[in-house]
């Protein structure tokens, strides 16, 4: 038992000093500035310099330059770049390298990493604020249509009387519709699931009240297109079986059927009538007529009044619905929202072909904030050079170019610097190579590289 308490407890110890001590130069499974540290004490065991390892890591440089080690000569061939001096104990080195050793990847990081290039699985989303607007109209079109069926129906009954009612009375106009809207109420049932109704906070923003499903369109359509087959089966039947028992009552009713779409169109005055209608004042020989105005005209206008009516309740009185200037805001608030999304969808393309110098304030400090968490163990707070060069000189190895600085950072180097693109985005990396430049010179470690005038 004591033994488990003191395995977890030095396993606990050595994570957090392998942070605070190691995380700058190792990484965890793999290679960096400092090599992989999994299994590394085994190596020293192995070359019979099992010993020599806590001397290394807390005085590398002097064990060196002993050369009893032949492992720590071994090192230069990693990295020409010294390890830096640790102030640990031989019982933290211990806790350091036994989690090391005992580290495994977490399971979700393997799987995401695996799983990396799968395809991802396309979802069919509908468009549900176009299949409610098209909702609207089916729903509006079948209205219209059971209203005509009705009324031819009933018009039926009241203009053929007695004798055509033996053969298609209203009853049979009713078991039509029956049957219609038996079968509307199956397919309903059958597809009610599709419909869903959402209350206020539900839903997310710009989704409808109403989640109309494109089969709920399949059925909306078909069921109106049984309609206008009803619709024109009554018709045909009504004239066929009109002129069949009543032809001459048919001429009569064509007749009527004329004058009353005339009527309908224009409600024009027959000529011989026109008598009627003629005002008083005469110029001229010239009379004029007080005809009428036709009557689409007239319910067009009574219409305005209806939509007016309706639009003075829905956008001023209610508010059910936002005026122009709200639905502009709205839209614009809307629309911004997908502008940011692709300015910061876009920003993330950023890499060593099109990358620019950033030189704002803020990209400068996060540049700063960024330099402090992850380089300052090579290249101290100033950037004036420990285990990596001095960035503040004159002397470049690997180009001073933002293009350049940034694919140094990005992908590191094969002289001990790590790659950087797995712990930092495009932004972040872009950032910091700006910030590297920006630093002013200081006194540090001696030149390396090219002399390239800032």
């Amino acid at each position: 038992m004591i033994t488990t308490i003191a395995f977890f407890s030095n396993a606990q110890d050595g994570e957090g000093l392998f942070k605070s001590k190691c995380n700058a130069c190792h990484m965890l499974g793999k290679n960096s500035t400092g090599p992989n540290l999994k299994g590394v004490k085994q190596k020293w065991i192995d070359a019979e310099e099992g010993d020599m390892i806590y001397e290394w890591v807390m005085n590398p440089q002097t064990l060196i330059a002993s050369g009893k080690s032949q492992t720590a000569m071994k090192s230069k061939e990693f990295s020409p770049t010294d390890m830096t001096p640790q102030q640990v104990s031989k019982e933290e080195i211990d806790a350091i390298l036994g989690f090391v050793d005992n580290y495994e990847e977490p399971a979700a990081a393997v799987e995401a990493s695996s799983d990396s290039n799968a395809e991802t699985p396309v979802v069919y989303v509908p468009n549900y604020n176009k299949n409610l607007t098209k909702f609207y109209f089916l729903s509006f079109l079948m209205i219209v249509l059971l209203l005509a069926i009705l009324l031819i129906g009933n018009t039926s009954s009241n203009i053929l009387k007695i004798q055509l009612n033996k053969h298609f009375s209203n009853k049979s106009v009713k078991s039509i519709l029956a049957l219609v809207g038996l079968f509307g109420i199956i397919a309903v049932n059958n597809n009610s699931h599709a419909l869903t109704f959402l209350s206020a906070g539900e839903g997310t923003e710009g989704q409808p009240w109403l989640l109309v499903e494109d089969k709920d369109i399949y059925f909306m359509l078909i069921l109106n297109l049984v309609l206008v087959g009803v619709l024109f089966y009554i018709k045909k039947s009504f004239n066929d079986i009109a002129t069949m028992l009543l032809p001459q009552q048919e001429k009569k009713v064509s007749k009527r059927a004329m004058r009353r779409k005339t009527n309908i169109l224009t409600d024009i005055v027959p000529i011989t009538e026109e008598h009627t209608i003629l005002l008083e004042h005469e110029y001229d020989g010239i009379r004029e007529l007080d005809n009428n105005l036709p009557p689409w005209w007239v319910w067009g206008f009574y219409a305005t009044i209806v939509f007016s009516i309706i639009y003075i309740f829905n956008f001023h009185i209610l508010g059910t619905a936002d005026l122009q200037i709200a639905e502009y805001e709205k839209s614009m608030a809307k629309a911004k929202k997908e502008v940011d999304a692709y300015l910061d969808k876009m920003a993330m393309n950023v890499d060593e072909s099109n990358v620019t110098l950033m030189t704002e304030k803020g990209d400068i400090n996060v540049g700063k904030t960024l330099f402090e968490t992850n380089c300052v163990a090579c290249h101290n707070p100033d950037g004036e050079g420990n285990i990596g060069p001095n960035l503040t000189d004159k002397a470049w190895i690997y180009g001073y170019d933002i293009k350049e600085v940034f694919a140094t950072i990005k992908n590191g180097t094969s002289k001990g610097m790590p790659e950087h693109n797995s712990k930092l985005n495009p932004i972040q990396l872009q950032q910091v190579s700006s910030f590297v430049l920006s630093l002013q010179e200081k006194a540090g470690k001696a030149p390396e590289g090219d002399i390239i005038e800032k």
